[in-house]
């Protein structure tokens, strides 16, 4: 028997005002959208905001249904928005940040497992690792440089 270690990676930038310019950009029409976001139920509220290679950026802020979990996440909203409407542009990067109307969120808040293999089948498609930015509502905020660093062993096309 053999044990093996997998462990992942991520830059720490303690806020928002610390991000590179075009990322701050980014993260700052995340938390715009997340305003949109319909929690009647989780009171959390979720944005995303997707920046695809031709420019263009794809928003999306999670939406709650009674009957769980007919729902969707923010990232889903987003980076279904994008393939639907940009099928042939790539993603670059992905911004979340998360925040609840019954707590401060002030720890980084990642993608949820639906979403990450959600993501997944993006960067498996386009071959190309998708950056992901994410925060709380506020305090440090976390990239991973890819979606292969938050699901390491990610399950794809080539598995069936």
């Amino acid at each position: 028997m053999e044990n093996i270690t997998i462990t992942s990676t991520f830059t720490v930038y303690p806020s928002v005002a610390d991000l590179p310019a075009d990322v701050k950009g980014l993260m700052e029409q995340a938390v715009a959208v997340r305003k949109n976001a319909y929690a009647p139920y989780s009171k959390f509220h979720v944005g995303a905001a997707i920046l695809l290679s031709n420019g263009e950026v794809a928003l999306g802020s999670n939406q709650e249904n009674a009957a769980y979990p007919s729902g969707l996440c923010a990232e889903r909203v987003a980076i279904f928005h994008a393939g639907a409407i940009y099928p042939d542009a790539q993603i670059i990067r992905m911004a979340i940040t998360a925040a609840s109307s019954q707590r401060e969120v002030n720890a980084p808040i990642p993608p949820c497992g639906a979403c990450r293999q959600s993501i997944a089948e993006y960067e498996l498609k386009q071959d190309i690792p998708i950056e992901i930015w994410f925060m709380g509502e506020t305090g440090e905020v976390y990239r991973s440089e890819s979606l292969k660093n938050l699901l390491p062993m990610v399950f794809g096309g080539k598995d069936l």
